[in-house]
């Protein structure tokens, strides 16, 4: 099954094509804006350097969040907009599953928290094992992380994301500091291949309302 994958949720801009076990193309670009200028041409590029074309894709895949409201929204659009024309299935993963997947493949341990700092003392916080998910996505106070992992995940664990150097230090010997800091479509791609076809298209995932507020109504 050929999986085409895109991220653009927090601060990298990615794209995948996997088959398998087998990486056909992947790009990688750290960006704290432009994705949506940038989505587009990296999926055209990344595509042709996979040696196929869109109709060969079987399955498609894109982070729903969390992440920032402009960003989740170019990709979830974008990916939207290219399951409509291919009339292929589209799977979401969340920002945190990706980076605590590839977590767990770089540390080789048994479980992995992603932590991304949502600012204002909170923070993100996603708990996977190696064949479960031990703590859905959710919106925690930060200093209280690494009562959260605790609580969840038994031994050590591995940690990614933004917050993960700052937890790291107050959970000592038991934290497994990754290099992983932001999501990338290769880890996307993997996760949609083991995930069941949906019915309806994802939606994106927010923890917590935007901070831009529509003007109020004359």
């Amino acid at each position: 099954m050929r999986i085409l994958a895109v991220d653009t949720a927090l601060g990298a801009c990615s794209v995948a094509v996997i088959e398998g076990e087998r990486t056909l193309a992947h790009r990688f670009v750290l960006m704290e804006r432009g994705h949506a200028e940038a989505l587009a041409p990296m999926v055209q590029e990344t595509v042709r350097a996979a040696g196929m074309e869109f109709a060969d894709v079987d399955r498609l895949a894109v982070t729903t969040g969390p992440g920032t409201f402009t960003g989740q929204r170019v990709g979830i659009a974008f990916m939207r907009g290219l399951r409509v024309a291919l009339n292929k299935p589209l799977v979401g993963i969340t920002t945190l599953d990706a980076m605590a997947a590839a977590a767990l493949e770089e540390s080789g341990g048994n479980s992995a928290a992603a932590i991304h700092d949502a600012r204002r003392g909170e923070a993100y916080l996603g708990i996977l094992s190696r064949d479960a998910i031990l703590l859905p996505p959710t919106l925690v106070v930060l200093d209280d992380v690494p009562a959260q992992i605790s609580r969840f995940a038994m031994g050590d664990v591995a940690l990614a994301g933004t917050a993960a150097e700052t937890t790291a230090q107050t959970m000592g010997s038991r934290a497994q500091l990754t290099s992983i800091r932001q999501p990338d479509a290769f880890w996307v791609a993997h996760l949609a291949a083991r995930s069941a076809e949906p019915a309806e298209p994802p939606q994106p995932l927010y923890l917590r309302a935007p901070d831009a507020k529509l003007p109020a109504a004359s």
